[in-house]
């Protein structure tokens, strides 16, 4: 087609020619990428969270060792991998944090939406950092500086100080062109030219390949650069580094696979539910807040997912907020939501009425799960979802605490190690918390099987020998005589039962350090029934604490 003196030819005709001429196809143009990065993330999210001043030497540790520290720490020679004691040895004034994953990805969210709102398609490459494709930022702002500039203030504008912008072929140059030393001072946008980034990471060092065992070997091997690994044949390295190493081979090459995908923009799913004017009756708002409970559950069916642990918040019009977290042994669905609610407003109070009205009730998920997770198995779910709805009516019936599951916990006597949680909720701190506390060595414990059945109150019992006199332990625990009689209290008859077989003491002191410690022995002894008990002396005194039938 012939327009104003010149040829104008259909790019597919340019494929078609190139073809029949036996000549390569034109290769596409490589999608360029932006990557905004914020030195020394982890630090400001700590630092924030624990009101430190921007100039103190700040530093977060994870196992033991330095995992990142403020510049003003690193001026004292505190790096990463530092082990925590040489870091306050070379900086005194340091404070240090545990590192915590997840207050880094919460204090980085409102960047993410702040430039997600200017430019979409934004990708999370980790706190700290995010990457984006350069092509519709740079016909928006008017070219690739001008879109990594304005995007870099935008981060800034909204918690991430000193943000730098790389701008290349791949996601990985562009993120070592936005850590490189800038070329001018207070430049804070490096661009790599298009073909470029092979030349351009060349000359950085291994270590920004971030897989310090490789870096050894080929160190060994001579190869100090991204340059001279890049000429190694594809073969060469696939043979002696495997896949992983080719990953890496491709990389240092600038040859980055990997395409940005946008992050899955969670939706919103806390509710919040206003009462106008103010309700003070418990029912009242528990029938007011079930429309919004069946629209959180709505939500959350729509994202495909499952709450396992909500928080409830409710306010009332004193401005005083009553926050509890909540737990459920499947999924929480609209009536659960409704329940909690119902007992966290009747908790310690009269349920026909309040201390103050409320004026509104907050619900936020804590921790949610993919729905597919907790499907129902092809023939149901049996009895388990029969015995969940009958313990879940009763619970409504009876109150929260009035269904209660047991659990093993940690202790050195047997009434300590009951842990007796509401149905529904998990153990104080969830389950992994109570597991490392029964995992403990506990010194003094006696050691299993443990009986079936630890009494809730513990019996006094007598226990004499076989001239009639009470048994007792003496400042050697050593018994005063062998046990040949034994009586609980409220057992018919009144007598003595004879005892058929015994084992103890064991000494045990509780609390030794405090003037209120207790020194305690334990005793087993088998009656004519044939039942075990477990008897704790106490001040002179025999209780029957568990028995084994």
């Amino acid at each position: 087609m012939v327009r104003g003196g010149g040829v104008v030819i259909a790019p597919g005709r340019v494929r078609a020619d190139a073809i029949a001429r036996g000549g390569a196809l034109p290769e596409p143009p490589p999608t360029r990428t932006i990557v905004l990065w914020c030195p020394d993330w982890p630090v400001i999210a700590a630092a924030r969270a624990a009101g430190a001043p921007p100039e103190q030497p700040f530093a977060v540790v994870a196992k033991g060792l330095v995992f990142a520290s403020s510049a003003s720490a690193r001026q004292h020679g505190v790096v990463r991998g530092l082990r925590v004691r040489e870091a306050q040895a070379r900086c005194p004034e340091l404070v240090v944090q545990p590192y915590d994953d997840a207050l880094d990805h919460r204090a980085f969210e409102p960047v993410i939406r702040a430039v997600e709102a200017a430019v979409p398609g934004v990708e999370v490459l980790r706190p700290g950092t995010l990457a984006l494709r350069a092509r519709g930022p740079a016909r928006y702002y008017g070219g690739e500086r001008a879109a990594a500039a304005t995007l870099a203030g935008i981060a800034a504008d909204h918690g991430a100080p000193a943000v730098r912008a790389g701008v290349a072929d791949t996601p990985f140059a562009a993120e070592q062109a936005a850590r490189a030393r800038p070329v001018r001072p207070g430049e804070r946008v490096r661009i790599v030219p298009v073909s470029g980034s092979s030349d351009f990471l060349a000359d950085l060092p291994l270590g920004v390949l971030g897989d310090p065992e490789l870096a050894t070997v080929l160190d060994r091997l001579g190869i100090t650069t991204l340059g001279a690994f890049a000429s190694l044949s594809d073969e060469q390295v696939r043979d002696r580094f495997g896949v992983a190493g080719a990953f890496l081979h491709r990389l240092a090459g600038g040859r980055d696979p990997r395409e940005i995908s946008a992050r899955a923009i969670p939706p919103e799913l806390r509710i919040e539910a206003a009462f106008e004017p103010p309700l003070d009756r418990a029912d009242q708002i528990a029938f007011a807040f079930r429309r919004s409970a069946d629209d959180f559950a709505a939500r959350l069916r729509a994202a495909g997912l499952v709450a396992t642990t909500i928080r409830v918040g409710i306010v009332d019009e004193r401005d005083i907020l009553l926050e509890r977290t909540w737990a459920h042994p499947r999924w929480f669905d609209a009536a659960d939501v409704v329940d909690r609610v119902r007992w966290q407003l009747a908790g310690g109070v009269d349920p026909t009425g309040l201390e103050a009205p409320v004026t509104s009730v907050v619900l936020e998920p804590v921790a949610v799960d993919d729905m597919a997770n907790h499907e129902r198995g092809l023939w149901g779910s049996g009895p388990d979802e029969r015995v969940h709805h009958g313990l879940a009516r009763i619970q409504g019936m009876v109150g929260h605490d009035g269904v209660v599951s047991p659990r093993v916990g940690g202790g050195r006597t047997l009434s300590e190690r009951v842990v007796l949680v509401p149905w529904g909720d998990a153990p104080p701190g969830g389950e992994r918390a109570l597991a490392t506390v029964r995992d403990r060595p506990w010194p003094g414990k006696l050691p299993g099987p443990p009986p079936a059945t630890v009494l809730e109150r513990p019996r006094p019992v007598d226990v004499v020998s076989g001239d009639g006199a009470s048994v007792d332990v003496d400042d050697r625990g050593v018994l005063s005589g062998a046990p040949e009689g034994f009586r609980a209290e409220g057992d018919r008859g009144g007598g003595f039962a004879p005892v058929t077989a015994w084992a103890g003491p064991w000494p045990l002191v509780v609390r030794w350090w405090e003037s209120g410690g207790r020194r305690l022995h334990r005793l087993q002894l088998v009656d004519a029934e044939g039942r075990a008990w477990y008897l704790v002396l106490a001040d002179h005194r025999w209780w029957a604490e568990a028995i084994a039938t």
